[in-house]
């Protein structure tokens, strides 16, 4: 029954302002469970409710959540909740186990996992694209010369990266050699700028650091849609507009594309190519030449 009301509310919303497209939305239900689902919305009005795969890192934290408020959940009960395997679940088990989780496990009826509410981790839990997603917003402030305290964001930051493992500092390290910032024109206009697609920075980062083509929509000025399979090269933060620079064959040139624009990005797994040299203007800077 909640999942009804839920859909009706979402094809009420989109079916207004969205009419003409095909737009696709990644819920996460955490208030009765901590499953995750993808919506298909079409511009018939057809809905398609299927459970979304988990990452690593999503599946993981989901356990956690599920042990904090149960205090005694079993394997079956924890595969079950997240869609995954008792195999997988109890390797998710191990894995938070060596990052620092105190996990008991209690054999027989009655029995089943439970969390240490002393539990602490040993190890940062940070992602390189949550890591990334701080210092982009950061640099976005820089920008635009609005961000106070910018001495301790630069301390607290730098504590941030050196916490990282090697290899999750050299992935950011080659992300933020991507990442380009400037400031935007006074005459571009703002009025119609809309929100991001969380799986935007997701997609990017695989993309970015695989050199993997991305596949999405763009919805144009005019509202038009399309279906682009591009290069991505670069990030450009033009505060408030952020743009994915990429080569597009199609064209044999670069573009820009407004990310609050770009819909259901994915990255296509063997697809690689070379990194292309971006002619920038001379006002745009290196991220790490602003922030630093």
């Amino acid at each position: 029954m909640f999942k009804q009301h839920l859909l009706l509310g979402w094809r009420t919303f989109q079916c207004q302002r969205f009419s003409d497209v095909h737009y696709t939305f990644v819920i996460s239900l955490l208030t009765w469970t901590d499953k995750v689902y993808k919506v298909m919305v079409t511009n018939n009005g057809t809905i398609e409710w299927k459970p979304y795969d988990m990452t690593i890192r999503l599946r993981q934290d989901a356990i956690v959540r599920i042990l904090r408020r149960n205090g005694t959940s079993t394997v079956a009960d924890l595969a079950d909740e997240v869609g995954t395997s008792r195999r997988t679940v109890l390797r998710d088990i191990c894995t938070l186990r060596d990052e620092g989780f105190v996990i008991h496990s209690e054999p027989g009826r009655g029995g089943g996992l439970q969390l240490d509410p002393r539990s602490i981790q040993t190890t940062i839990r940070l992602s390189v694209a949550e890591v990334f997603a701080l210092l982009i917003s950061v640099a976005s402030m820089y920008a635009t010369g609005g961000i106070p305290f910018s001495g301790l964001a630069d301390v607290g930051l730098a504590k941030i990266e050196r916490a990282l493992p090697s290899d999750k500092l050299r992935d950011l390290r080659r992300l933020l050699d991507c990442l380009y910032v400037a400031k935007l024109a006074p005459q571009v206009d703002i009025t119609n700028m809309g929100e991001m697609d969380p799986a935007l920075l997701p997609a990017f980062e695989t993309a970015f650091l695989q050199r993997l083509y991305l596949r999405f929509q763009y919805r144009d000025a005019k509202g038009a849609v399309t279906n682009r399979y591009v290069e991505p090269q670069a990030m450009l933060i033009l505060p408030p507009l952020w743009y994915l620079v990429a080569w597009d064959p199609a064209c044999d040139d670069f573009r820009h594309f407004r990310m609050d624009r770009i819909s259901t990005p994915e990255f296509v797994e063997g697809s690689t190519f070379l990194r292309r040299h971006v002619p920038f203007e001379n006002h745009v800077s290196p991220i790490r030449n602003l922030a630093r």
